[in-house]
């Protein structure tokens, strides 16, 4: 299952935990007794509502102080994972809650220059903001998603009260979980992501955008916040897409293209060899062509990785004549595959298995099959042979 954030108001901890509910309703009369594993059933009460602002109906989630406990407890970073390692709840729980309260702590430590085992949470460390991560951390294991998505986030304008005085939107620390994050600004006063939001975000680690591709919607969710926003709904909207049944993954690369027509041609051959041996370039394409003036030249095009950008390009500069360089992020979609060794007689040559939407093939590397058959009639024969004993032998292709 993939599963997609919408971010059409913003996103809290409570608004994570309302949309997978209202997603996931199945899971809800579980609730109470997680919170008997997690120790807090005497300390908390949990309520599950809907929610209508007049526009979207919802789910809205909410974490009462039960008994001696108050909503505004003070606790160091030491102390909640204390809480999470004594209770009874399940490892998986336990992993994904100590993870997102680690995230926050890392920044929380880096915006007031303290260890990370010193921090003390304040609005996060009560109780109720606890719950929350746990109840989070609990959905994510139901779920079960094999990946995470999520929309573009609105910045915020203003600033929002903490213990530590007024702090500008987005909080120094909500800043820190989400670098790298793609953002947008609608104009809207108010914190939009809160700092148990954005970890959870984090740790996540969702892609940006919907998954491309064929997808098939199987359920969606809204969660509500509780403040409202002038001209839009406070929910946080979540999809939950069914696995793809197709056999190839999606990916990005960065091409570089270029032209040359003063290098010459043992010059450039040697010039794109080195190119292609840098670790960050995937694939090198040198193709003939007629520039201005009728002259012939070389086109030159080039897949790398896109964080291996800046080593590329100056590879480009350095090793070519060329004195600019085209780049272009592009999609592309890829089979699985592998290699394995076949024997036959004494010989023993690689062959490379893909899995195929219509099923498996397998191709000789024709390196190996010239040192094993003579003449082309004998190299032929051979393929067909190691390509029926490679599928003989292996029925599948890893993943």
């Amino acid at each position: 299952m993939h599963i997609h954030l919408d971010v059409i108001g913003g996103i809290a901890g409570d608004m994570f935990v309302a949309a997978m509910l209202d997603c996931f309703h199945e899971h809800a009369p579980d609730l109470d007794d997680l919170m008997l594993k997690a120790g807090f059933r005497d300390v908390v009460t949990l309520e599950r509502e809907p929610a209508n602002d007049g526009t979207i109906a919802a789910t809205r989630f909410k974490v009462h102080a039960a008994g001696n406990a108050t909503g505004h407890d003070h606790r160091h970073y030491r102390d909640v994972k204390k809480i999470i390692l004594s209770s009874r709840l399940d490892p998986d729980i336990k992993q994904h809650a100590l993870g997102i309260f680690r995230l926050l702590a890392e920044a929380e430590a880096q915006v007031h220059g303290t260890e990370v085992d010193e921090v003390g949470f304040h609005e996060v460390g009560a109780w109720d903001s606890i719950a929350d991560v746990v109840c989070a951390a609990w959905l994510i294991q139901k779920a079960g998603a094999t990946s995470w998505s999520v929309s573009r986030l609105p910045v915020g304008r203003g600033r929002v009260s903490s213990a530590h005085g007024p702090l500008p939107v987005p909080a120094p620390a909500t800043t820190l979980l989400l670098e790298g994050f793609e953002f947008f600004d609608d104009g809207i006063e108010g914190e939009r992501i809160t700092p148990t939001g954005a970890a959870i975000l984090k740790y996540l680690a969702p892609a940006a955008g919907l998954p491309r591709g064929a997808a098939r919607l199987e359920r969606s969710g809204f969660g509500m916040g509780t403040k409202r926003f002038e001209g839009i709904s406070n929910v946080l909207r979540v999809l939950a897409f069914a696995e793809s049944e197709v056999v190839w993954s999606g990916d990005r690369v960065l091409q570089l293209a270029f032209e040359i027509d003063d290098q010459s041609p043992e010059d450039l051959a040697v010039a794109l060899e080195r190119i292609r041996d840098h670790e960050g370039v995937l694939d090198v394409l040198q193709m003939p062509a007629f520039g201005k003036k009728g002259r012939q030249v070389a086109a030159v095009r080039i897949l790398a990785r896109p964080d291996a950008e800046v080593e590329a390009v100056k590879l480009c500069f350095d090793e070519t004549t060329t004195l600019g360089v085209r780049k272009q992020l592009i999609d592309r979609s890829i089979l699985s595959r592998r290699e394995t060794v076949v024997e036959h007689g004494d010989a023993r040559y690689r062959v490379k298995l893909a899995k195929r939407p219509g099923g498996m093939s397998a191709k000789s590397d024709v390196d190996d099959l010239q040192t094993i058959g003579t003449g082309r009639a004998g190299r032929d024969e051979i393929r067909r042979r190691n390509e029926r004993s490679a599928l003989d032998n292996n029925g599948s292709v890893d993943e």
